[in-house]
């Protein structure tokens, strides 16, 4: 008696087992998203997976933008890359190069059977991820531009309208004097100096920062950052920080912690700020669009992008793909953009999402929300298009290097500038050598 149960009791267990058993298709997606934006990725993930069975999002925090594209690369080599890759975006080029590393948003789309519509996109957010024959490469995710912000309450207490923020370079530096005369120590600072100062400062004034349209028209590119307008830029700033007026706090978005503490009043910086700053700064603030020089014909023109793509890595499952490519119809659906640029002060990707987040009130709710967007949603020219070069990452720290060098009286800015567009130059003459096909 006792066998026959025992028998019976296998049985069923055999039985449990040959179920079919519904297994979630498990989708990897390295990110560099750290604190307050950290969340929001958390966040993103766990709303698509409790929104359908089939698939499960799993988002890896890798460290910077750098630490993930090299990560990602060695873990290509070694044959197990994550699905999805955040890629910030001056590494747009080398991933366009990597030809056997990615797939083709737009195939892996195509291939899924989900609808996609390129033409939905901010057109200056997808035609910077878009290849010459019109495929999209990439997935524009957290796309941002540079803004200016200010201290309204620093203002005040220096005898400034509150409501008015500098319009250009001349008056940045009269303001910056008023509010280190009422005791202010950082008057004005910056991050991301080579994107701030240079990249979008060029696009701004219509001006070119690379020969061939900034690299759009090939890798035979070379830097063009020592015209006038450029020298003159960076005299300015040079001359700021002789007399305390402008503070340099180091490279990347190291700087970001000292405008939302009150550190610093003036702050030109990623839109993408504006989560921590809305969160955390104790005083009423503004945001406003970058300043510029009022003699410069065409200026201003339209700022260039930032922040990052999502890309698609090669050698994965069909199913796989399918999951990713749901994965990004979820994305790109106009609430969860609409959401996602209410929260975190980056770019909706699609126009859908503008409209939707402008029906909604946001921007009269929240005064200079709306700054990032209008400056991009401007028409472009071929100087204003954006920044795509080989090796920017590299360029970008001799562009810094370099910088540093002014900020500290060590080089003037025309023999800085030069020397930089000489170490930039080899580094784009590498590129070129090595992506001739």
């Amino acid at each position: 008696m006792k066998t026959r149960i025992r028998l019976v009791g296998v049985a069923a267990a055999l039985a449990a087992f040959a179920l079919p058993v519904h297994a979630q298709v498990e989708i990897q997606w390295w990110h560099s998203m750290g604190a307050a934006l950290g969340e929001w990725v958390n966040d993103l993930a766990n709303e698509f997976n409790a929104s359908q069975k089939d698939y499960k999002v799993v988002p890896v925090f890798k460290g910077t933008y750098d630490q993930s594209m090299t990560a990602a690369i060695a873990a290509f080599r070694a044959g197990n890359a994550p699905h999805i890759l955040q890629v910030f975006e001056v590494g747009t080029a080398t991933m366009m190069a990597s030809k056997g590393a990615i797939v083709p948003v737009g195939q892996v789309m195509k291939d899924s059977g989900l609808k996609f519509d390129p033409a939905a996109y901010v057109p200056a957010v997808a035609g910077y991820y878009t290849a010459p024959n019109g495929q999209m490469l990439s997935l524009p995710f957290n796309s941002s531009t540079t803004i200016f912000y200010y201290n309204k309450d620093a203002f005040k207490a220096a005898g400034l309208d509150p409501e008015k923020a500098p319009g250009t370079w001349p008056e940045v530096a009269l303001a910056a004097a008023k509010l280190k005369a009422s005791g202010h120590k950082c008057p004005f600072t910056t991050s991301w100096q080579s994107w701030t100062q240079l990249e979008s400062f060029s696009a701004w004034h219509n001006t070119l920062f690379a020969t061939k349209n900034n690299g759009f028209g090939g890798t035979d590119t070379r830097l063009a950052i020592n015209t006038p307008l450029h020298v003159r830029h960076i005299e300015n700033l040079a001359n700021m920080a002789k007399q305390g007026l402008f503070v340099y706090k180091g490279r990347s978005n190291a700087p970001d912690a000292t405008f939302p503490s009150g550190e610093c009043a003036m702050y030109t910086g990623s839109s993408a700020l504006y989560g921590n700053v809305s969160k955390n700064a104790k005083f009423a603030y503004g945001m406003a669009p970058l300043p510029y020089y009022p003699d410069v014909t065409g200026a201003p023109q339209n700022t260039v992008i930032g922040g990052a793509s999502l890309w698609v890595m090669s050698g994965k499952k069909p199913a796989e793909y399918k999951g990713v490519a749901t994965f990004f119809n979820y994305l790109s659906s106009p609430e969860v953009q609409a959401k996602s640029h209410q929260r975190t002060g980056y770019l909706p990707i699609t126009k859908a999402a503008f409209e939707l987040t402008e029906k909604s009130g946001f921007y009269k709710k929240n005064p200079g929300t709306d700054v990032a967007v209008t400056q991009m949603i401007r028409k472009t020219t071929d100087k204003s298009r954006g920044i795509r070069l080989g090796n920017m990452v590299q360029i970008r720290t001799v562009i810094d290097e370099e910088m540093e060098q002014v900020w500290s009286g060590k080089k003037q800015p025309k023999e800085a500038l030069e020397a930089a567009m000489q170490r930039g130059n080899e580094l784009l003459e590498r590129f070129e050598k090595a992506n001739k096909s």
